[in-house]
């Protein structure tokens, strides 16, 4: 069987292709099996269905934050390997968007209305990274992951005692993101430089506050 080349072109139309499923339609998921599907539901009262929503939001933007890092970084990364393990990485976080979202529907709940804005910053962030070289794409990878298990850590703390669902999704999230950042670091991720960390940092404060509402 021949291997397709695609043109620039290809690339960029795969490219809006995945744009438009991450943000509006559905993302292309892996073989994995929801996790939450075997968990048994519990009774939320309101208060917490609500605050729960919310956190789930944030998460869900946060994978469209990251599929829009890794497809960014995918069309300038310079090696195929590593093009191709960021590629795995975005498929994985997909699995991440479809276990937020529906979790969002059995809350009664919805995405954040601002996913758009969110996910082309982050995009545009993700190419340039790809620019500077792979080393430090993949370090930027490793970092991304990082803050986003801390963010887990939290929101895990902050759920009901009994919503067992929502853990068990976070949780899958949560070993996810440190396989990520183990692999871009033995990819040849570099340490970012301090100032970079900090000002990764104050983004997702903006998001995850911004996002908690709207």
């Amino acid at each position: 069987m021949k291997t397709r080349n695609y043109t620039p072109a290809d690339e960029l139309l795969l490219g809006f292709d995945q744009a438009l499923r991450t943000i509006f339609g559905r993302p292309l998921i892996t073989e994995r099996p929801n996790p939450a599907d075997a968990v048994p539901a519990t009774e939320l009262d309101q208060e917490q269905r609500d605050h729960t929503a919310r956190l789930m939001r944030i998460n869900h933007t946060g994978e469209v934050c990251a599929q829009a890092l890794y497809q960014g970084q995918a069309l300038t990364a310079k090696l195929p390997d590593v093009r191709e393990s960021m590629e795995r990485a975005a498929q994985e976080e997909n699995d991440h968007l479809a276990w937020c979202e529906k979790r969002l529907k059995e809350l009664d709940n919805r995405k954040s209305l601002l996913n758009p804005f969110w996910y082309a910053g982050s995009f545009v962030i993700g190419a340039l990274a790809g620019i500077a070289g792979d080393k430090w794409s993949l370090g930027f990878v490793a970092e991304t992951e990082h803050q986003v298990t801390a963010h887990l850590d939290d929101h895990l703390s902050q759920l009901p005692e009994n919503d067992e669902k929502t853990r068990s999704i976070l949780m899958q999230m949560r070993e996810d993101e440190l396989h990520h950042a183990t692999v871009a670091l033995e990819g040849g991720g570099a340490a970012l430089p301090g100032p970079i960390k900090l000002a990764m940092k104050l983004s997702s404060k903006v998001m995850t506050q911004s996002v908690y509402w709207i």
